[in-house]
């Protein structure tokens, strides 16, 4: 029967999972596949596996309990295979790889930050700043009826714009950077100029805190960060 797998522990992981349920409906039961030195925490798989609120929440579950009490190789959601012993024999194929992982993430979580600025706090800036944005915008407003002006301070602007938040991302990630073992940059999305995951000690962690509500401070109310964690490392597995 093909099982669900959740995460990579070591063998001298508690696994103190009582009361913690798997994916599907009803909700699978949890064990352990051993090999050696590390063991693989999975379940029987459902028939259709989705990614609904209640699996995605129960996968998260799981690896929030084996965070409290060691550390994890989180596998994102939706990994299954053909049963127990290919578990097993990946685990003992993988065994350096995994054993290293996981002593890179011994007593760390992952932290992930998002980041945007107000578009017209932006624009403003950009227009008060930059002597040729200005000037064209001027133009346009004081009635020119050239055709080429507005694209050429739509072009001005959208080079500027990105090479503000390229700036304004690399300044972040470096403000953040001293309290991380590692960083992952992935594309930003939306309005956000910047996301990146780092991951913190747990020694580090109030330091990586305070460092993040001073850079809000420092911002000020046009830019909007939103940091998540401690969360498992999934960034870095």
């Amino acid at each position: 029967m093909a099982v669900y797998v959740y995460s990579i522990v070591a063998t001298s992981h508690p696994l103190l999972l009582e009361g913690v349920d798997g994916v599907g409906d009803p909700p699978a039961t949890l064990r352990a596949v051993y090999a050696g030195e590390l063991s693989a925490v999975v379940s029987d798989a459902p028939q259709e596996l989705r990614p609904k609120r209640r699996d995605l929440g129960a996968h998260q579950a799981v690896q929030e309990r084996l965070m409290a009490d060691g550390t994890v190789l989180p596998l994102q959601f939706g990994f299954t295979a053909t049963g127990d012993e290919a578990v097993r024999t990946v685990l003992e194929e993988r065994a350096d790889e995994f054993s290293e992982r996981l002593r890179a993430l011994e007593d760390c979580a992952e932290y992930h930050l998002k980041a945007a600025q107000d578009e017209d706090a932006l624009l403003r800036q950009i227009l008060r700043e930059d002597d040729e944005a200005r000037e064209l915008n001027e133009q346009i407003t004081s009635g020119s009826t050239n055709p080429e002006l507005p694209l050429a301070l739509g072009e001005l602007v959208a080079q500027e714009v990105q090479a503000r938040q390229d700036r304004l991302a690399t300044a972040v990630v470096e403000a953040l950077r001293t309290f991380a073992r590692e960083e992952v940059l992935s594309r930003p999305s939306g309005n956000d100029f910047v996301s990146v995951s780092f991951l913190v000690d747990r020694d580090h962690e109030d330091g990586f805190r305070t460092a993040e509500k001073d850079l809000v401070d420092e911002l000020g109310s046009d830019f909007d960060l939103r940091l998540r964690g401690p969360l498992p490392a999934y960034s870095f597995v």
